[in-house]
């Protein structure tokens, strides 16, 4: 098993990084500076290619996050995006060529999906699903034409984990390019660079804005070469976030090392609390050793997020489901995960999207373990749990 993440060394590089630009000498953070246009001092200046032109390459602020996010996850260079789908959507455009093909596990962001379904379709470029455990069937689908090989590890919903190293060396032997949305670990559980991905996708609203206030994504590249061609696409389609959700996120990611700290402690007292409940068929969380692809887990993280699913026994229907659901009190029901605050959603309806139908037995719910007290949230998801036994 790699070595467990060192939080507390990452809590004291991230309340330093980042702060070496405009303004450090008066504030601890940059300022933030709204503007799209930039000033120069003479018109011989206008168009010279190493010289910013105008906001949407960016400011202080943005500059101190991507250098913050460089850090914690390594890489060449980041791009900020507007959410985590449009970092998911810039990583293929990036990458993809015309009249090509990519290759998607089955388990990939439903967005993520839809966006190749219609847009990458409308190029003339056919996205190819693969059930993400099976290695001799993503080999079968990577063929010579294929432009990108995505991976989602684990997977959002089913939390399914792919063997990245051997995924990585196929699109090698092909020259095709690997993009893996890697939002579970944050950047800080799994060194995707380390394993020869050339892109790593991050959502950023998850787990470094980390208070449900604050819609980001970023792209970052393993090379310099791969970051100019990252740069050059995200600056032709206009692509940029604002001063203040820049900063906004930065300031929550002074704090995720403590966060993570607690949501990974959380998450895994309550799988282990579900695992052992008569009503749950399985919990769903990789470090846990009854979990599939625990070894997998073992091998290449250095620790856990605080999102994880789990299945229900005896087949209840959704009407029970969702009686069972109404009942807590501590859980919100929403999309999104990461937060300071716990959620809960049944994911079933997401599933019908699949083309290989591998999924779980009874129905699926996933939780975001936020930072509330974990004994808590256990004697919530205890006496809701008892209504599907009455």
């Amino acid at each position: 098993m790699r070595p467990p993440a060192d939080l507390n060394a990452l809590a004291t590089r991230l309340t330093r990084i980042g702060r070496g630009h405009v303004g450090h000498d008066i504030t601890v953070n940059p300022p933030v500076q709204r503007a799209s246009t930039l000033l120069f001092e003479d018109p011989d200046h206008l168009y010279e290619d190493d010289r910013r032109s105008y906001g949407t390459e960016g400011l202080a602020v943005h500059d101190a996050l991507c250098e913050a996010l460089i850090a914690v996850e390594g890489g060449a260079g980041a791009w900020l995006l507007p959410s985590g789908l449009a970092a998911c959507t810039l990583g293929l455009l990036t990458v993809a060529r015309a009249g090509s093909t990519v290759v998607l596990p089955d388990s990939v962001y439903k967005p993520t999906r839809r966006f190749s379904d219609r847009v990458l379709k409308r190029f003339g470029i056919t996205a190819h699903y693969v059930p993400p455990r099976d290695l001799d069937a993503i080999a079968k689908a990577i063929t010579a034409n294929t432009s990108a090989v995505v991976m989602e590890s684990p997977g959002s919903l089913t939390m399914e984990l792919q063997d990245v190293p051997a995924i990585v060396a196929m699109a090698k032997e092909v020259g095709a390019s690997t993009l893996i949305d890697n939002t579970w670990s944050a950047g800080v559980f799994f060194s995707p660079f380390d394993h020869g991905v050339d892109y790593s996708i991050q959502a950023l609203t998850k787990y470094q804005a980390g208070h449900a206030d604050v819609l980001m994504g970023a792209v970052l590249a393993r090379t310099t070469e791969q970051y100019q061609t990252l740069y050059e696409t995200a600056h032709d389609l206009g692509l940029i976030v604002s001063a203040d959700d820049a900063y906004l996120a930065l300031r929550g990611l002074r704090t995720m090392p403590l966060r993570l700290a607690k949501q990974q402690e959380t998450a895994l007292r309550l799988a282990r609390a579900l695992e052992a409940h008569p009503a749950v068929e399985a919990a769903l969380h990789p470090a846990l050793a009854s979990h599939p692809d625990h070894r997998l887990w073992r091998r290449d993280f250095s620790g856990s997020s605080g999102t994880f699913s789990f299945t229900l026994n005896a087949a209840p229907s959704p009407a029970a489901v969702n009686a069972m659901l109404r009942k807590l009190s501590l859980f919100g029901f929403g999309y999104s995960w990461g937060g300071f605050e716990s959620l809960i959603v049944p994911c079933d309806p997401q599933l019908q999207c699949r083309a290989h139908k591998s999924v779980p037995h009874g129905p699926l719910l996933r939780i975001s373990a936020g930072l509330e007290a974990a004994d808590d949230l256990i004697a919530d998801l205890t006496q809701a749990l008892a209504t599907l036994r009455a």
